[in-house]
């Protein structure tokens, strides 16, 4: 008889996902996303590829966060790096787009050897001040190294095309945007039930017990920066496609704080939880300033100029709501709600 959400077997332990529905759903939900650029406006399109994007680096996060436990408060670093690497290669070297996806996941990783190294001696609110510093750090050195990064001025970036298929349409890059996505997704989903990801969530829970157990906190913590970077690099230069610009203004520090409401407001270690998490981050403010346009026309127009401000409150009365009533995100009330309705009418 299953028993709620425990794992019964080690199959079902190292299983990639829970159930054979799961997999009939997401084969429906991957085949809604092929269909919607054809079927939505241009508005509607660039709310999905920002979702993919975010989804991207919301996924990479998880792994550092999520998975290892790690606070980072300056992942922004990363993807603005990844960011600017992808417009150093392709557009100023002329480089193919692959290498220059490429370098956008290398160098944020080779970045990451230098926030990830303190990481090793501090946990917590100091590893986190550390992350922060390097986010600042990063954006001044892009500034000062006119040479390569044209400094504020920044750098054009035009849409790629891989191996003769150009992905200068919307619905081309959009479909670009959910591979990078389904890729990351699947890698992820790999690597946590992989020896790599039980690793991660010892370190997560107790790191001196995972010491005991003979895990290498150093090289494991390393490697966790390591790969959240790479993707996060990743997801840095598809959004400097998006915006057909890479500069420092466009990668404020608001992204930081955005990628982690999306982690607790979906679930801290779940990829499904950074899936709707992002899914609803992104979507929020969208939804208040609607919902502010029934009441009054001037609400709206004061949600339109004042949007990056109300868009911080947004995000921190969330993230108190979900700390305060649903601790373990989204994932949390979904498993809550099946096993309600599997268990009906007992209780457990």
């Amino acid at each position: 008889m299953r028993t709620g959400d425990y794992k019964q077997t080690y199959g079902e332990l190292v299983a990639l996902i829970e159930s054979p529905p799961i997999w009939l759903w997401s084969a429906v939900l991957l085949l809604a996303l092929i269909v919607a650029p054809y079927v939505l406006n241009a508005y509607a399109l660039s709310f999905l590829m920002i979702i993919l994007i975010t989804v991207t680096g919301a996924l990479g996060l998880n792994i550092l966060t999520g998975y290892t436990g790690l606070i980072s408060l300056g992942h922004v670093g990363f993807l603005v790096t990844g960011a600017y690497a992808y417009a150093i290669l392709v557009a100023k070297y002329h480089l193919p787009p692959l290498i220059g996806f490429l370098g956008a996941g290398l160098v944020p990783a080779l970045a990451s050897l230098i926030v990830g190294a303190p990481s090793l001696r501090l946990k917590g609110l100091y590893l986190a001040i550390t992350t922060l510093a390097f986010s600042f750090i990063i954006n001044t050195v892009i500034l000062e190294m006119r040479w390569l990064t044209n400094g504020a001025r920044g750098l054009s970036v035009q849409r790629p095309e891989i191996l003769g298929i150009s992905f200068d349409s919307d619905a081309a890059f959009t479909y670009l945007c959910l591979g990078v996505a389904t890729l990351t997704l699947f890698a992820t989903l790999n690597i946590r039930r992989s020896r790599v990801g039980r690793a991660f969530v010892a370190i997560r829970d107790n790191d001196t017990a995972a010491r005991v157990m003979g895990i290498n906190l150093h090289a494991y913590k390393l490697l966790a920066f390591v790969t959240s970077a790479f993707i996060t690099g990743l997801a840095g230069a598809l959004y400097g496609i998006y915006l057909s610009f890479v500069s420092v203004e466009g990668f404020p520090f608001l992204l930081s704080i955005e990628a982690l409401a999306i982690l607790i407001v979906g679930g801290l270690g779940s990829a499904l939880g950074a899936v709707l998490g992002t899914v609803l981050i992104v979507l929020l403010p969208e939804a208040a300033r609607l919902v502010f346009s029934f009441f009054s026309a001037q609400l709206d127009a004061v949600f339109t100029t004042g949007a990056q401000e109300l868009k911080s409150m947004l995000y921190g009365l969330v993230i108190i709501l979900f700390l305060r009533f649903q601790p373990r995100g989204l994932v949390g009330a979904w498993h809550d709600i099946r096993r309600a309705w599997v268990n009906w009418p007992l209780r457990y």
